[in-house]
C-alpha cells in the first residue's frame, strides 16, 4: 500500500467533494499552516460550513423579532425541532413519529429508563435486572446504577454485566444471547451500545433484540458511536428505545442536543408512565396552561422543555449535509473501503508492532490500536502523533482510537497517518 494507491482511491471517490463542506482544523509547520489529519470524529465531528449560515439566520431572527421569533418567520422556533425529524429518522432507520431531538444523551437514557425500567420485586416472576456490558461507558454505568438505586434496589444484585470471555477483548453475540437466556426470567431491560466505545466493535443489534424479545424483555441501545457511523434499522429490528448524541459522527458541535428513538407501539401509547414536561403536551392545547398533561402520541411526548434553537440549527445544518449525500449506503461503502485500506497499510508498514483490536466484520469508522512494540508507551506515541498534527484520541488503559470519517477524510490521510505512526515508533 503506497501513496499512489491512496491518491488513486481518492480520485475515484464519489464523495470526495463532501470534504469541502467542512472546516478542517490546521496546525503550524515551519511557519506555514497545514490541515490536520483529523481522525477523531468519533469524539467530536468537524464543523459543517453550513452551520455559520444557519446560526446567523436564527441570531438575526432573535435580533429583529425577539419573542415573536417563536411564531413568526419562515421557520418559527416553536416548531423548529420538527425540521429535524425526517432526516434524523432516515439516519437511524425509524419512522418520523419515532424520533425526537431533545436534551442530552444521558438525560434521554434516564427518561427512557423512567418509562421502560419498571422493576417488579415479588414472587417467582419478579423482573428487576438490567443487562449492560462490563466495560460500558462510565456515564451509562452511572445512569443505570442510579436508576437501580432510585428503585431501592442493590446495583450489585440487580445489574448483570456481560464481559468478554477470559483472554479476549470482544464480546461475541453468542455470549450476549447466552446471558440473556440465562437470566431471561429476571431481566427487565437490556441496555447495550450499538458500537463499543473502547474497542470499536459493532454489536449485532438485530440479533440481540430478537433474542431478548423472545422473553418479552425491553431492549434499548446507546448509539453514541453508531448514529451517523453505521446503517441502523431501529424500527425494523423492533428495538424499544435508543438514544444518541449528535456531536460525534453527526457533526453538530460540542455538547449539542441529543436524539432519541421510541418505537411507535410505545410512542403512540399515551398511558405510558414518563417523566413529563410541558413541551411534551398536546400542541393544540399546550398554551392553555391548565396544568393537565396530555402527551403528544409520538416520540415528542417525552419532551420536557422547549429546546435551544441555536443547537437545533447546528444539528439541522449537519443533517442537511447527510441529506445531500442521498443514500447512506454510499457513506457506508466508503467507510468499509477506508477501513480495509487502513488495515492493509498498517499490516504492510508496521507488521505486528501495532495490533488492531476492532474486528474486521464488526467495525464502523473507528479502529482501536494497541502499540505492541518492545515496551513502547502507547500514550507517548499518541502524544507524538498529536504533536505532528495527527488528531486521534487516547483511552485508558492502552488504546489509540483513530476514526477516518467518510464525509471528510481521505485515503491519503490514512496513508499519512500510518507513515507518521511508523516514524514515531522508530524514534521511540
Amino acid at each position: 500500500m503506497n501513496l499512489d494507491e491512496a491518491r488513486r482511491l481518492d480520485a475515484a471517490d464519489p464523495l470526495k467533494e463532501m470534504r469541502n463542506q467542512f472546516h478542517i482544523p490546521t496546525h503550524e509547520v515551519g511557519g506555514r499552516s497545514e490541515e490536520d489529519v483529523y481522525f477523531v470524529g468519533n469524539s467530536l465531528g468537524l464543523m459543517p460550513r453550513r452551520v455559520d449560515e444557519y446560526l446567523q439566520v436564527e441570531l438575526e431572527k432573535w435580533k429583529s423579532l425577539g419573542v415573536r421569533g417563536h411564531f413568526e418567520g419562515e421557520q418559527p422556533w416553536v416548531s423548529y425541532h420538527e425540521l429535524l425529524a425526517q432526516p434524523m429518522a432516515n439516519l437511524v432507520g425509524a419512522k418520523v413519529d419515532e424520533v425526537i431531538t431533545m436534551n442530552t444523551l444521558t438525560v434521554n437514557l434516564h427518561l427512557m429508563m423512567a418509562t421502560f425500567y419498571r422493576p417488579t420485586r415479588k414472587g417467582n416472576n419478579a423482573r428487576n435486572k438490567i443487562l449492560i456490558e462490563d466495560h460500558a461507558f462510565p456515564s451509562d454505568q452511572n445512569a443505570v446504577e442510579s436508576q437501580v438505586k432510585w428503585h431501592g434496589l442493590d446495583p450489585v444484585e440487580t445489574i448483570i454485566r456481560v464481559a468478554p470471555n477470559e483472554g479476549e477483548q470482544l464480546i461475541s453475540t453468542e455470549k450476549i444471547v447466552a446471558v440473556i437466556e440465562q437470566h431471561s426470567a429476571s431481566l427487565a431491560v437490556v441496555l447495550l451500545p450499538g458500537v463499543q466505545y473502547y474497542t470499536g466493535q459493532v454489536f449485532d443489534m438485530k440479533a440481540i433484540t430478537r433474542a431478548a424479545k423472545q422473553f418479552d424483555i425491553v431492549v434499548g441501545f446507546d448509539l453514541a458511536h453508531a448514529a451517523g457511523n453505521i446503517p441502523l434499522e431501529l424500527h425494523d429490528w423492533d428495538v424499544d428505545f435508543a438514544a444518541w448524541c449528535t456531536y460525534k459522527y453527526l457533526n453538530s458541535g460540542a455538547g449539542s442536543m441529543a436524539g432519541c428513538f421510541i418505537h411507535e407501539r410505545h410512542a403512540s401509547n399515551q398511558e405510558l408512565n414518563r417523566l413529563a414536561g410541558w413541551w411534551g403536551h398536546d400542541k393544540s392545547t399546550r398554551f392553555l396552561m391548565d396544568g393537565k398533561f396530555n402527551p403528544i402520541p409520538t416520540a415528542e411526548g417525552w419532551q420536557l422543555s422547549n429546546p435551544p434553537i441555536l443547537s437545533l440549527a447546528a444539528i439541522r445544518a449537519s443533517l442537511d449535509v447527510f441529506e445531500s449525500v442521498g443514500d447512506f449506503s454510499l457513506l457506508r461503502e466508503k467507510s468499509v473501503a477506508m477501513n480495509r485500506f487502513f488495515r492493509d497499510c498498517l499490516k504492510a508498514r508496521l507488521g505486528d508492532r501495532v495490533q488492531t483490536i476492532t474486528p474486521l466484520e464488526q467495525s464502523g469508522c473507528q479502529l482501536s490500536l494497541e502499540v505492541n512494540f518492545g515496551g513502547v508507551d502507547g500514550k507517548a506515541i499518541y502524544e507524538q502523533l498529536e504533536a505532528r498534527g495527527i488528531r486521534t484520541d487516547w483511552r485508558e488503559p492502552n488504546v489509540i482510537r483513530a476514526a477516518p470519517v467518510p464525509l471528510y477524510n481521505s485515503f491519503e490521510e490514512i496513508w499519512k497517518f500510518v507513515e507518521t505512526l511508523d516514524k514515531c515508533l522508530q524514534e521511540s
